[in-house]
């Protein structure tokens, strides 16, 4: 074996690796159970409070070499909401209101009508919004200029009334992408305000859409509340310490009679009663926060507020140059509770981050609020500051309230903000105003000059610039120590309430804690059930051979699952299906190798020359095949979303460690084995008695083969005629569905004869999901309505319908959600994947075959296999076996693509290998031996794989099992093409007068 140093290097430093990343997993469930222990009283009841109080208590402590608990949990491999139980949630940021706002509302009825009609067109293109409006308005008014709708104060310096509509169109196309990162930004800080564990958002490229996952989630509608909301960017007076340092000293004083007393409870748990939580406390009062960077507002450098050009600067400022430093005696604690809780910060006061929770609850407290004046309300920084000891700081704000309670300023007013540099080449935000903001403005500036104003947005203080001179004219420019990111964020939230830019949820998933753990066991039975078969056939087909590939398979998923923990994935339920489905592709490399050396052993060659023929010959195929999948693989992640990505990235995974595992690991132990023992079996008496001369005519059977793919095919669109057309589930069709578990068994039927009323006749399914006393609700009513009162009006109905099962305690355990825009691209997605997989496939067939006439085989197989897929799905609707057609199913269908034309590539490559060795032959003469030859090889590795499916169809739970029936169907279907479709296609087409064209040496190769 050459280079066998390396392959030993390279796999004991993935194995390390590997060992490494899982580590933290390990790691964290310690944590968590020693939280637990401590939080579990002697009835064995676990209290939240102490639970969380511990975990925060040591969230910036080392753990784990050095690193803190947090880095840890981010750094372990999670589970997807599939398995933990949470929300996951697609939101679309509303071009619509985007456009509305940029043309002053404006009551243009062809303008009006270009909105309809692009919201009509988007329903069947990818196009983006702005595309498609300019399109509907040239449609509709073929020489109207945009110009006269858009020119206006809002877009002054950006569209004039001689603007084309082409650059009108690219100013709102910028605006609309601004937009986006707005939202993503404003939704992200939301959601980390919002104390989710382990959350992941993340904008989908090429779309307007924003994903978010939300783990653990217990309260779905404030979650909707919260991520729908619009920004509510604000400009408040801020209270100096000077004013608010006596209340601050009361407060302290009644806090520490309350303490004496021992009365005083803190909402995130006693500190005395937490020993991790005290020390962290003591850390918080000795830590030195860095020193944070003071934005200051200061007048145009003339010093006179009248002066031409209205403009303002900012530049940055030191503490010495702002009353700030008055804090230093007046306003921080210097002892009792309050001490314990705060700490000094150059620009105020502020508190460690896990000490938040407390001071929140303190200051919520009627007796508490009473000693303030009712115009003083607290509010906290928005970005922590890293002070020693691995601890973060926020700044805490005593802001003054207006007149009836609001803001002098509302973002209403901003025209632009942007990121920009000044005279010295330092990042600064430029801002510009309305001609009401600007006199609301200077007016604001004017009364505080020499103090604060906060920048507020979602009641969050993003800066607090101190305010130098009156500000007129209402333009502004922000300098100060930024980084250009910094910069970029600040003029998005400047420009946060310059327009709305309202989001609405598309697509919804909630997941039920019980379900998660089902799922979970589910998973892990399924697993061990699909490694146990494939094992035990192994050893028993081909003895030593056969254990040699098992430790083999081991170390394929040993890596799999570090390689996901490197990469920080979650593992989703999809992606064990994709762990179970590796185990049993790659077994087909150790088929290849092993049927190949027994082949060579038959010819008498020595036990060295067989090991080193058996590995060469099988090398290209097994790249051949692994590419092909791998491609169908990178396909699915890329146009795939939720649990078809999880489910592409474990299968690429699985690809790339399966092919090393089983091509060069197992050859370290075919190798020292044999070394060893002087001898290998890989071969059992099963394997010598079965495939024993093995005779068939292919060609003989080609015609009938033919008919009989037809004829099924036939059927089946006939029986989805008949069921009014294929069974969409709802990512395809739009709607929503609810599982709804009963204390007892209830007839699908009559529940959904319950419900149809209540729907107003919409199209509602109800079928047994999981057992006997669960049911999952579809639904298409109001599919196209998307908003919050939709989802509560349809659930609502649900429930009114349910009411006769009252006494059965419905409960629903999850639900989701599809808008009818967001079906409609999963939908084009798919069949774009679909497109896509075939066309690359036929492409790589073509440049590995050098003729255009296997890649057409190829392809036609799959595409025969993808369609009785769909046709058996029918016929089995038809006799009331019913499984929705969805994103999973789509996935099953292009694994099976990938399987069909691994297994079809390696008869080709038989071919072409019979067809170089015999030069004389024809295609139609080389045919039947190379499909003999390859028979066993065949039947083995789609026997190994049905297996593995079969087991996840029984254990694998409701949630895959549409996929793997799929992948039931598609194995048979699969192995039948490749024999009776695909090669004969080949044959037929290639005319006998052709010469064979000799393959490369690189590519004779053989199963």
């Amino acid at each position: 074996m050459r280079n066998k140093t390396l392959i030993i290097v390279l796999t004991v430093i993935v194995s390390a690796l590997c060992l490494y990343y899982l580590s933290f997993s390990f790691v964290a469930r310690s944590v968590q159970n020693k939280a637990e222990l401590y939080a579990t009283d002697a009835q064995g009841n676990v209290n939240q409070q102490k639970l969380q109080s511990y975990l925060d208590s040591i969230w910036k402590e080392p753990v784990y070499m050095g690193m803190t608990y947090q880095e840890v949990k981010e750094n372990e491999l999670g589970l997807g909401l599939d398995l933990k139980g949470g929300m996951h949630v697609v939101l679309e940021v509303s071009p619509v209101e985007i456009i509305r706002s940029m043309s002053g509302n404006s009551k243009d009825p062809n303008f009006l009508k270009a909105l309809d009609r692009a919201q009509e067109l988007q329903k069947n293109s990818q196009e983006s919004f702005t595309t498609l409006f300019a399109e509907a308005y040239r449609e509709i008014e073929p020489n109207g200029r945009l110009s006269r709708i858009f020119s206006n104060t809002a877009n002054r310096g950006k569209i004039s009334y001689e603007s084309s509509n082409e650059e009108v169109v690219e100013v709102i196309e910028a605006e609309v992408e601004d937009a986006i990162d707005r939202s993503f930004n404003i939704l992200r800080t939301r959601i980390d305000k919002f104390g989710v564990n382990q959350p992941n958002i993340q904008r989908l490229k090429g779309t307007g859409r924003i994903q978010i996952e939300l783990p653990g989630i217990d309260n779905p509608d404030r979650v909707r509340n919260l991520l729908q909301g619009m920004a509510n960017l604000e400009f408040w007076e801020v209270w100096s310490p000077q004013e608010f340092s006596p209340y601050f000293m009361q407060l302290g004083q009644y806090l520490d009679k309350q303490q004496q007393a021992g009365k005083l409870n803190l909402a995130a748990g006693n500190t005395a009663d937490n020993e991790q939580d005290a020390l962290a406390s003591a850390a918080a009062k000795q830590a030195t926060v860095q020193e944070a960077d003071q934005d200051v507002l200061a007048q145009a450098a003339t010093g006179d507020s009248t002066a031409a050009g209205d403009s303002a600067t900012i530049a940055a400022a030191t503490p010495a140059d702002t009353n700030a430093t008055a804090l230093d005696s007046a306003a921080a604690p210097q002892t009792g509770v309050l001490a314990s809780l705060f700490t000094q910060m150059p620009s105020g006061i502020g508190a460690n981050v896990r000490d938040t929770a407390k001071i929140n609850d303190i200051f919520s407290r009627p007796e508490v609020r009473a000693i303030f004046p009712p115009n003083m309300k607290f509010l906290w920084g928005v970005k922590p500051v890293a002070g020693e000891n691995r601890q973060e700081f926020v700044e805490f704000y005593a802001i003054k309230k207006g007149r009836g309670g609001n803001a002098p300023m509302t973002g209403d007013v901003i025209n632009d903000a942007r990121q920009d540099f000044d005279q010295t080449g330092r990042p600064e935000i430029s801002m510009t105003m309305n001609p009401t903001g600007a006199k609301k403005w200077a007016r604001l500036t004017g009364d505080n000059v020499g103090r604060q104003v906060a920048i507020v947005l979602d009641d969050y203080v993003y800066s607090a610039p101190v305010v130098q001179g009156e500000i007129t004219g209402g333009s502004s420019s922000i300098s100060g120590n930024f980084t250009v990111e910094e910069a970029q964020d600040l003029a998005n939230i400047l420009k946060a309430g310059k327009m709305p830019a309202p989001t609405r949820i598309v697509e919804e998933a909630v997941v039920g804690p019980s379900l998660g753990q089902e799922a979970i066991n589910q998973g892990l039975i399924s697993t061990l059930a699909g490694f146990g078969i494939v094992v035990i056939f192994m050893i028993a087909y081909y003895s030593r051979g056969g254990f040699i590939a098992d430790l083999a398979l081991l170390f394929n998923v040993f890596f799999i699952l570090g390689v996901l923990a490197q990469f920080s994935a979650a593992l989703t339920l999809p992606g064990i299906a994709g762990i179970v489905l590796t185990l049993g592709m790659a077994v087909d490399a150790n088929v290849l190798i092993f049927e190949r050396m027994r082949e060579e052993a038959a010819k008498g060659l020595s036990m060295r020359e067989v090991i080193n023929k058996g590995y060469e010959k099988a090398f290209s195929t097994i790249l051949d095949a692994n590419v092909t999948t791998f491609l169908v693989g990178f396909i699915l992640y890329f146009f795939g979303s939720g649990p078809v990505k999880g489910f592409a990235i474990t299968l690429m995974i699985g690809i790339v460690t399966s092919f090393f595992t089983s091509v060069f690991i197992s050859r370290l132990f075919v190798e020292n084995t044999f070394k060893k023992g002087g001898r290998l079996a890989f071969s059992t008496s099963l394997a010598d008695k079965m495939f024993r001369n093995i005779t068939f005519d292919v060609m003989k059977y080609r015609k009938p083969a033919y008919a009989f793919s037809l004829a099924i095919l036939a059927f089946g669109f006939v029986a989805m005629y008949i069921n009014g057309g294929p069974n969409l589930g709802v990512d395809f069709k739009g709607g929503r569905s609810y599982v709804v578990e009963f204390d007892q068994a209830v007839p699908a039927s009559d529940v959904r004869t319950a419900l149809v009323d209540d729907f107003k006749e919409a199209g509602t399914e109800v079928k047994t999901y999981d057992s006997p006393n669960r049911l999952k609700i579809t639904t298409s009513w109001l599919a196209d309505d998307e908003s919050i009162q939709a989802d509560e009006q349809v659930k609502a109905a649900m429930m009114t319908g349910l009411q006769e099962y009252n006494n059965l305690s419905p409960e629903v355990l999850s639900s989701s959600k599809v808008g009818a825009t967001m079906a409609d691209d999963i939908q084009n997605t798919a069949l774009i994947a679909m497109l896509l997989a075939l066309v690359g496939i036929f492409l790589y067939v073509m440049l590995r075959f050098r003729k255009w006439q296997f890649s057409l085989g190829g392809v036609v197989a799959l595409l025969h296999d993808a369609l009785m897929i769909i046709a058996v799905f029918s016929i089995l609707d038809l006799f009331g076996i019913s499984y929705e057609i969805d994103q999973v199913f789509i996935a099953a269908v292009l694994t099976i693509i990938g399987f069909s034309i691994n297994d079809t590539v390696v008869i080709f490559d038989r071919v072409r290998e019979y067809m170089h060795d015999n030069p004389r032959s024809r295609v139609r003469e080389v045919v039947n031996p190379a499909l003999i030859s390859t028979f066993s090889r065949t039947i083995i590795t789609s026997l190994t794989l049905f297996l593995v499916v079969v087991i996840l169809f029984i254990f694998g739970g409701e949630v895959l099992r549409g996929f793997s029936l799929a992948m039931i169907i598609g194995v048979m279907f699969g192995t039948y093409s490749s024999l009776f479709i695909a090669t004969p296609i080949v044959v037929d087409t290639i005319r006998d007068e052709e010469a064979p064209v000799a393959a490369p040496q690189v590519a004779r190769s053989a199963r």
